[in-house]
Protein backbone atom coordinates (compact mmCIF):
# COMPACT_ATOMS: atom_id res chain seq x y z
CA UNK A 1 0.00 0.00 0.00
CA UNK A 2 1.09 3.52 -1.01
CA UNK A 3 0.94 6.90 0.42
CA UNK A 4 -0.56 8.22 -2.68
CA UNK A 5 -3.60 10.66 -2.16
CA UNK A 6 -7.15 9.35 -3.71
CA UNK A 7 -7.83 10.18 -7.58
CA UNK A 8 -9.52 13.24 -7.89
CA UNK A 9 -11.10 14.85 -10.67
CA UNK A 10 -12.10 18.19 -10.62
CA UNK A 11 -15.37 18.30 -11.81
CA UNK A 12 -18.22 20.94 -11.49
CA UNK A 13 -19.90 21.64 -9.08
CA UNK A 14 -23.62 21.31 -10.00
CA UNK A 15 -27.27 20.79 -8.17
CA UNK A 16 -27.81 18.22 -10.23
CA UNK A 17 -30.26 15.14 -7.93
CA UNK A 18 -30.60 13.09 -11.04
CA UNK A 19 -34.60 13.55 -11.57
CA UNK A 20 -34.66 15.17 -14.55
CA UNK A 21 -37.64 16.49 -15.33
CA UNK A 22 -38.57 19.64 -17.27
CA UNK A 23 -41.91 21.25 -15.86
CA UNK A 24 -44.02 21.98 -19.08
CA UNK A 25 -45.41 24.84 -17.61
CA UNK A 26 -42.16 26.59 -15.12
CA UNK A 27 -39.92 25.71 -17.78
CA UNK A 28 -37.69 24.52 -14.93
CA UNK A 29 -36.45 21.00 -13.74
CA UNK A 30 -38.07 19.25 -11.01
CA UNK A 31 -35.17 18.20 -9.61
CA UNK A 32 -32.86 21.16 -9.45
CA UNK A 33 -35.33 23.70 -10.55
CA UNK A 34 -32.78 24.75 -13.21
CA UNK A 35 -33.76 26.11 -16.61
CA UNK A 36 -33.18 24.13 -19.79
CA UNK A 37 -30.56 27.08 -20.81
CA UNK A 38 -28.98 27.07 -17.33
CA UNK A 39 -28.16 23.07 -17.21
CA UNK A 40 -26.67 23.54 -21.30
CA UNK A 41 -24.33 25.97 -20.42
CA UNK A 42 -23.67 24.66 -16.99
CA UNK A 43 -20.08 23.22 -17.98
CA UNK A 44 -19.26 26.66 -19.96
CA UNK A 45 -20.60 28.86 -16.81
CA UNK A 46 -17.88 30.42 -14.21
CA UNK A 47 -17.42 29.38 -11.18
CA UNK A 48 -18.97 32.43 -9.89
CA UNK A 49 -22.02 32.49 -12.27
CA UNK A 50 -22.50 28.93 -10.97
CA UNK A 51 -22.40 29.81 -7.52
CA UNK A 52 -24.80 32.61 -8.20
CA UNK A 53 -27.58 30.22 -9.62
CA UNK A 54 -27.08 27.80 -6.87
CA UNK A 55 -27.44 30.43 -4.12
CA UNK A 56 -31.03 31.62 -6.26
CA UNK A 57 -32.11 28.06 -6.80
CA UNK A 58 -34.08 27.29 -3.12
CA UNK A 59 -36.33 30.78 -3.89
CA UNK A 60 -37.46 29.02 -7.29
CA UNK A 61 -40.49 26.78 -7.64
CA UNK A 62 -40.30 24.56 -10.65
CA UNK A 63 -43.38 22.84 -10.19
CA UNK A 64 -46.67 24.52 -9.52
CA UNK A 65 -47.86 23.22 -5.77
CA UNK A 66 -51.61 23.26 -6.14
CA UNK A 67 -52.90 20.76 -8.84
CA UNK A 68 -55.10 21.68 -11.86
CA UNK A 69 -57.80 19.12 -11.58
CA UNK A 70 -59.30 16.70 -9.91
CA UNK A 71 -62.42 16.13 -8.03
CA UNK A 72 -62.13 20.02 -6.46
CA UNK A 73 -62.22 21.07 -9.90
CA UNK A 74 -64.95 19.33 -11.44
CA UNK A 75 -67.00 20.20 -8.76
CA UNK A 76 -66.18 23.71 -9.19
CA UNK A 77 -66.99 23.57 -13.39
CA UNK A 78 -70.50 21.59 -12.13
CA UNK A 79 -71.33 24.32 -10.14
CA UNK A 80 -70.40 27.20 -12.34
CA UNK A 81 -67.76 28.11 -9.71
CA UNK A 82 -64.94 27.73 -12.08
CA UNK A 83 -63.97 31.03 -13.61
Amino acid sequence: MTDAPVWRRDEIESPCVQICVIHPVTKLCTGCARSLEEIGAWSRLSPETRKEIIAELPSREPAPKTRRGGRAARMARASGQDS
